[in-house]
């Protein structure tokens, strides 16, 4: 286990992905023990890492929405995935622990719980080139691996409120069984939780001003 206790966000609700984006940046600056936040998404999407460039993704992914998320990584297609976000308040010690062993941690306990649905998974090395920038053609250092491909991965942010992990987990038979157990796998005890109805404002305020600009989209 990841942590004594966790609350979960069960977002079952669909959103715009400058909406969902928005909605883990607010919730991160409201963080005051672990959340775990599951998602889903209004149409097909991408999102791209803080430092992508916007030019290549309009082509090579027609008829979806882009959105350049706050944390790094390369470009992940989300619709049919099971998307989640991992925010720690500064203060808690694993907002301390490094980027990698923050990764390997959570890709550790998400393999672990894909075994017990008789998932065989391994944890990526490191690649001695770099990739295509595709996240899930190019495996990075503990990624999560099964039948040869990568199923998940993950982006870190951290800010002066704390830290902010963006997963994916891809191509899993059984994904709303899954969505139902992972906020179980990390932490010992799970508290539902809820977005407010101010924090959902204040997301939408964000998202309209930020996540949805071409300002914000195409800065690179």
């Amino acid at each position: 286990m990841l942590f004594g206790e966790i609350a979960e966000i069960r977002d079952e609700t669909p959103h715009s992905a400058p909406l969902n984006m928005a909605l883990d940046e607010v919730l991160l600056a409201h963080a005051r023990a672990p959340l775990l936040r599951t998602y889903r998404w209004a149409r097909e999407a991408v999102s791209f890492g803080y430092f992508g460039k916007f030019a290549p993704l309009a082509a090579a992914w027609p008829g979806r929405e882009i959105v350049r998320r706050m944390t790094g990584g390369g470009v992940v297609p989300h619709g049919r995935d099971l998307t989640y976000s991992l925010i720690v308040p500064a203060a808690h010690a694993f907002a301390a622990r490094s980027p990698r062993d923050v990764y390997r941690a959570v890709h550790e306990t998400i393999g672990a719980l894909l075994a017990g649905h008789g998932e065989a998974t391994a944890l990526a090395a490191l690649p001695e080139r770099a990739g295509s920038g595709v996240c899930f053609e190019s495996p990075a250092e503990f990624d999560l691996l099964a039948r040869g491909k990568k199923i998940a991965g993950a982006a870190l942010r951290r800010t002066k409120c704390g830290l902010l992990l963006q997963g994916s987990i891809q191509e899993i038979p059984g994904v709303e069984l899954l969505r139902s157990r992972l906020a179980a796998a990390f932490g010992a005890k799970v508290l539902a939780s809820e977005i407010t109805s101010r924090q959902f404002s204040d997301a939408e305020t964000l998202a309209a001003e930020k996540y949805a600009t071409r300002e914000w989209t195409m800065r690179v």
